[in-house]
């Protein structure tokens, strides 16, 4: 199936659409961008307390699955396994963020000056 191009879609009113264009103009330029996003420091580290803080919120959505099933409260194991797969697609993503990052710190603090 050959790639659609949705990027020139006007007034929609559906929210996910508008997210998918604000997710995928992220992708494209994550410093900097036409939502006023200025690629400064602080962006960049709000945009990470961000990524942390929804990291977290699916590692408790998991682990509240978790008790549930576990005490017999749902029998719905399809929950269970989505809320896991997006806490550990989360985590992985953070660390890989983490990971670069450092990398990057690494790398300027053996810069010569």
């Amino acid at each position: 199936m050959a790639d659609i191009d949705i990027s020139q879609i006007r007034n929609v009113h559906s929210a996910a659409i508008r997210n998918a264009e604000k997710v995928h103009s992220r992708v494209i330029n994550p410093l900097g961008d036409r939502y006023g996003n200025d690629g400064s420091f602080s962006n960049i580290f709000k945009r990470t307390v961000e990524n942390i803080n929804t990291t977290n919120a699916y590692l408790s959505d998991a682990e509240n699955e978790e008790i549930k099933w576990a005490l017999g409260e749902t029998d719905n194991t399809h929950d269970l396994g989505i809320a896991l797969q997006k806490a550990e697609t989360a985590l992985q993503y953070t660390i890989a963020v983490r990971d670069r990052a450092l990398a990057a710190y690494r790398e300027i603090m053996q810069m010569q000056i």
